[in-house]
């Protein structure tokens, strides 16, 4: 018997979330806090607590971590830190779009307060993705099909249907970039 056919937010949803659950959230299990900032070559791009960071590279007013960047960002990039990824999935994907689109709290790279610890992160990512993820489901196929708006820069005339793909192959790419860290992470010569 065939399965009765899903709906474009639902497929769109089902998408990330399979992501989530059997790629992405399984493999930040065990990260540790020395994992979590390593820096696989010199002048990666990281999370430092404020006394410690460049002064001429630190970007955030909260809390006692700041994270790394500059904008633009020089060309090559710097390779960037677990600690980094995370906060630019936090931050820049999930939840500056929970702001824009469903009105949770405003929050953007020099307001929120970066995780200083594996653990918090991960809490942190947890509860983006959550807010995130039902905020997609609260739109249903209607508010998929509506514009972008001007919280989206070069998305804002789009349906948010392009947002949607977009955060689910960024968070997949990212994803992916965290899991080859972790990687290199475990065969590291000491």
């Amino acid at each position: 018997m065939a399965s009765p056919p899903r709906d474009l937010n639902t497929l769109l949803v089902e998408q990330l979330d399979r992501h989530w659950t059997a790629q992405l959230r399984p493999r930040l299990e065990g990260l540790s806090d020395e994992e979590y900032f390593w820096e696989p070559v010199p002048g990666s791009w990281n999370l430092r607590r404020r006394v410690t960071g460049d002064p001429a590279l630190p970007v955030g007013n909260e809390g006692d971590v700041t994270i790394d960047g500059t904008h633009p960002a020089p060309q090559p990039a710097p390779v960037t830190t677990i600690a980094w990824r995370l906060a630019h999935i936090i931050v820049g994907c999930l939840l500056g779009r929970v702001h824009g689109h469903f009105g949770g709290p405003a929050v953007d790279h020099n307001t929120h307060t970066y995780a200083a610890t594996a653990g918090e992160a991960l809490e942190q990512l947890d509860s983006a993705y959550a807010a995130w993820v039902d905020g997609v489901r609260s739109w249903g196929v209607a508010g998929l099909d509506e514009p972008c708006g001007s919280s989206e820069g070069p998305f804002a005339d789009e349906p948010c249907t392009v947002i949607v793909l977009h955060l689910n192959r960024e968070l997949i790419h990212h994803g992916a970039e965290i899991a080859l860290l972790r990687d290199l992470w475990v065969h590291r010569t000491p």
